[in-house]
């Protein structure tokens, strides 16, 4: 009788052991941050909620001004929020996804290797650019430079839905708008686009760029049957962050845009963020009620990112 062979366990090493409990440990502490943040914002947005006139349905559709000092009679609703984000984060999406697709292509596959990094560290400082400064940009520069481009194309435009003037708007004559907006925050979010789909364009393996060019492949053929679609996954996902960057920001919207309290669908008119409804309100934050009001907002715009990383992920693991 053959004697039976035990194969003996490998002995796991104490490095091995740390580094899965501080992994495990951090992976269960960031769960229960991101847990106690959208607990925090729902308690705190359900006192507005339930005074609110409507409740829950009106602050899903009421969208008029914002009603929030009087705790008697206090009426607020996200649809104008929702729309002005939107719209704004999509032009900067439009705008930006091919100017980065072009950029990561051309450092990748086409830019000679003494330029690539000084090239590349450029794009990336872009990144680090405060956004302060790129709404001093926007707001002082850009804006009023566009100026007579928005009247040029509001003359054959006319007043037709996306290039609509009111006349009762500032932001026309000043280019603190939707579209301005749109701009400046495609030129933030490109970096972002870029990098991540430059890492991911140069991981393409070798063997298949090199299979391409031996049956005879242009360089643009090369890119377009082996690099583009080894990294269209990467390409979408530095997009999402992107877009996750633009559904947040702040003060740069704050400066460039000049804000509404209704969205009329106009790129030459102004609009309000759920960010910059929040930092607009700053002075009646003194009230935990009113606060609270904002908070909701808050608590929507957290959902909606959310949402926006699941997607990222659903289409990264389809597309592999």
């Amino acid at each position: 009788m053959a004697a039976a062979q035990v194969e003996a366990r490998p002995r796991r090493r104490a490095g091995d052991r740390v580094f899965e409990g501080v992994s495990t440990s951090s992976s269960v502490l960031i769960t229960l941050i991101i847990s106690a943040i959208g607990a925090f914002l729902l308690l705190e947005a359900l006192p507005p909620l339930l005074r609110n006139e409507g409740g829950f349905l009106g602050f899903l559709t009421y969208s008029g001004p914002w009603e929030t000092a009087n705790l008697d009679a206090m009426r607020f609703g996200i649809p104008n929020l929702f729309f002005s984000t939107v719209m704004i984060s999509l032009i900067a999406l439009l705008i930006a996804m091919p100017v980065a697709l072009g950029v990561a292509l051309f450092l990748s596959s086409f830019a000679p290797k003494r330029m690539v990094r000084p090239l590349a560290v450029l794009v990336d400082l872009l990144a680090a650019v405060p956004s302060i400064v790129y709404g001093i940009w926007g707001a002082k520069v850009l804006g009023p430079a566009l100026g007579k481009f928005y009247e040029w194309v509001h003359s054959w435009g006319g007043d037709f839905f996306l290039f609509a003037h009111y006349q009762n708007s500032p932001s026309f004559a000043t280019g603190r708008n939707i579209l301005t907006g749109g701009i400046v925050l495609a030129i933030m979010i490109l970096p972002i686009i870029a990098a991540t789909a430059r890492e991911i364009f140069t991981q393409t393996p070798r063997g298949l760029i090199e299979s391409a060019m031996a049956l005879g492949a242009t360089r643009w053929d090369v890119v377009r049957m082996t690099v583009l679609p080894f990294g269209k996954s990467g390409f979408v996902a530095g997009s999402m962050l992107g877009l996750g960057r633009a559904l947040g920001e702040t003060m740069a919207l704050y400066m460039v845009v000049s804000p509404a309290p209704l969205f009329r669908g106009s790129l030459f008119d102004g609009g309000t963020t759920f960010a910059t409804a929040i930092a607009n309100a700053s002075a009646e934050f003194n009230n935990p009620i009113s606060a609270g009001a904002y908070i909701a907002a808050g608590l929507v715009l957290f959902v909606i990112t959310f949402a926006v990383n699941a997607a990222a992920r659903a289409i990264v693991r389809r597309s592999k």
